[in-house]
């Protein structure tokens, strides 16, 4: 793998802030650093997309926002309800949890009826959809089937984790989630992907885009060329219980 300057590797990052007690004053940080940094997105939840995309009309970055986050249990009605008005608050991207419980329980048709609709809702908006699998909680028959679903259903993404479970991103996972959904849509790493080596490992199983918390010192090791030596304070979003 070629070498990434700090540049591209800003834009393969959700700069993610999804905790429950973020305030609007952390959320204007996150965007401020979104502009100045380029990463690909913000990643935050459904109730600030309104603020988000007015602080970044007109930047590089998009806004991404979470669906049936962080369980994926809600009913399909919901999500689809959620998407429909994230989108017209101003999200970008979707980021849809599956109902692990159907997976696990042997009804792939749910699960791909599940996601299939809100592949359509983000479609026929222009919005690009993510699938979050939750990797942690299946067994390795799991993952590929749920990669499976997830194109089958029409999805731009599979992604590994919400970053609220058991675990988050490995790279066994990712290049398992690659080499099952080929090369047509994307993988995205999330979950404890906190250093600069954490994101070359992800990309080099097979991720194209990344979320994390710790974007801007990632980026800042990068500049330095001294991965985890970075003096610079990491985001205001990191946090490290849950950190994407």
């Amino acid at each position: 793998m070629s070498e990434l300057t700090p540049t591209q590797v800003a834009a393969l990052i959700d700069h993610t802030l999804l905790k429950p007690d973020a305030t609007e004053s952390d959320i204007r940080k996150l965007c401020a650093e979104a502009r100045e940094y380029g990463f690909a997105s913000v990643c935050i939840n459904p109730s600030w997309v309104p603020l988000a995309a007015k602080l970044l009309n007109g930047a590089k970055s998009k806004v991404c926002t979470v669906i049936g986050f962080p369980l994926g249990a809600t009913s399909t009605i919901a999500k689809v309800c959620e998407s429909e008005e994230a989108i017209a608050d101003g999200a970008k991207e979707l980021d849809m949890v599956i109902n692990v419980g159907l997976l696990k329980s042997g009804n792939s048709a749910g699960v791909e009826h599940d996601i299939r609709a809100i592949c359509e809702a983000a479609h026929k908006s222009g919005v690009l959809s993510k699938v979050i699998i939750e990797t942690c909680l299946l067994t390795q028959e799991e993952k590929i089937l749920a990669s499976q679903l997830a194109k089958a259903a029409g999805a731009d993404f599979v992604k590994t984790s919400t970053g609220f479970s058991t675990g988050g991103a490995t790279a066994a996972d990712v290049k398992l989630m690659r080499d099952t959904v080929g090369p047509s849509i994307g993988v995205k790493a999330s979950g404890g992907i906190r250093t600069l080596s954490d994101l070359r490992a992800m990309v080099a199983a097979g991720a194209t885009r990344i979320g994390a918390s710790a974007g801007v010192k990632i980026v800042e090791e990068a500049r330095s060329g001294s991965p985890g030596t970075s003096s610079a304070p990491a985001s205001t979003s990191a946090s490290p219980k849950n950190s994407y």
